[in-house]
């Protein structure tokens, strides 16, 4: 398994692995699955510091991904990032999640940035272990902060200072 910077030509694999989650998960608040143009425009806006990895089979194949984004908009914050991670249903549980972000964090902390934040949906129990396996701490609850199939959600907010 290689790590390395995701590139337009990831985007048709990257979106076979996030639009299902969209479609049919709480891992992600997006109700909308993204067209070949958006998933380019990510990766696009995700360049520089802010980054997507991609992890890449012995055949080239997209297993999983994950990107350093902007935490919030104002200045104070530009220290600041937030995770995302997603894996391949065919990778699931073979250690790529645990290098994707592991790889994101090294990537984190050689650009410079102080804080990476995660904001997880409390369900989901194996982001939220993955992520404390990387470091992170849980740092708050938030209730009721997303609403998806009909139910309300609520995250937890997690955090690991480089």
């Amino acid at each position: 398994m290689q790590i390395r910077p995701a590139v337009a030509q990831d985007a048709s694999e990257m979106m076979a692995i996030y639009n299902p989650v969209v479609l049919t998960s709480t891992a992600t608040f997006d109700l909308v699955p993204r067209s070949l143009a958006e998933q380019e425009e990510w990766i696009e806006d995700r360049s520089g510091a802010r980054i997507v990895l991609v992890a890449v089979n012995e055949d080239g194949r997209v297993m999983g991904y994950s990107a350093l984004s902007p935490y919030r908009d104002r200045a104070a914050y530009s220290t600041t990032v937030e995770d995302s991670v997603y894996v391949h249903d065919d990778f699931q549980q073979l250690g790529v999640g645990k290098l994707l972000l592991g790889s994101l964090v090294q990537t984190a902390r050689a650009h410079g940035f102080h804080a990476v934040m995660a904001r997880i949906v409390a369900s989901h129990e194996a982001s939220i272990a993955l992520h404390a396996q990387c470091g992170f701490e849980a740092v708050g609850h938030e209730r009721e902060v997303g609403r998806k199939f009909g139910k309300w959600l609520d995250v937890t907010l997690m955090e690991l200072l480089l």
